[in-house]
């Protein structure tokens, strides 16, 4: 008795599309996290200055300087985290956020005139097309996603 194969099918090429490094909670930290962020977005087809690249760039720089300066605890780092989903990219910063969280969407209080700090989360609200503060033990994660005009 014989037994019969089936050809194989070709599988298409296994594509990763989920990025995540643990960074020191430093301004070192936080800048090559931005720098990693547009290496790997090139890495998928999002090159280097290109609309999508800059926003993401400068959502996951205002993210990690948060992370930085207002998430962190000694000896604790923070994660980021990006997924090429579908129709955009989702940016994750989590920290051990050891104080109170940042506020969520529409409830970001606007600076004072000549507060020098307590821009960033307004731009990510203006850049991103979504996000939200998860709130998890310990810590917190920002979550923000950017459509990509021409994405399935």
């Amino acid at each position: 008795m014989t037994a019969r194969t089936t050809p194989a099918t070709p599988q298409p090429p296994v594509t990763v599309r989920v990025f995540s490094q643990r960074f020191s909670a430093t301004p070192r930290g936080a800048r090559l996290a931005r720098r990693l962020a547009a290496h790997q977005l090139d890495g998928w087809g999002i090159p280097h200055g290109t609309d999508a690249s800059e926003t993401v760039v400068l959502i996951v720089a205002e993210l990690a300087a948060n992370a930085v300066i207002h998430g962190r605890v000694p000896g604790r780092d923070f994660e980021l985290r990006l997924g090429l989903v579908t129709g955009g990219v989702r940016i994750e910063v989590s920290d051990a956020c050891a104080g109170s969280c940042p506020p969520g969407p529409r409830e970001v209080p606007p600076p004072g005139p000549l507060d020098e700090h307590g821009r960033g989360l307004l731009l990510v609200d203006a850049l991103a097309d979504r996000w939200e503060v998860l709130r998890r033990d310990p810590g917190k994660t920002v979550r923000a996603e950017v459509d990509l005009p021409g994405a399935p």
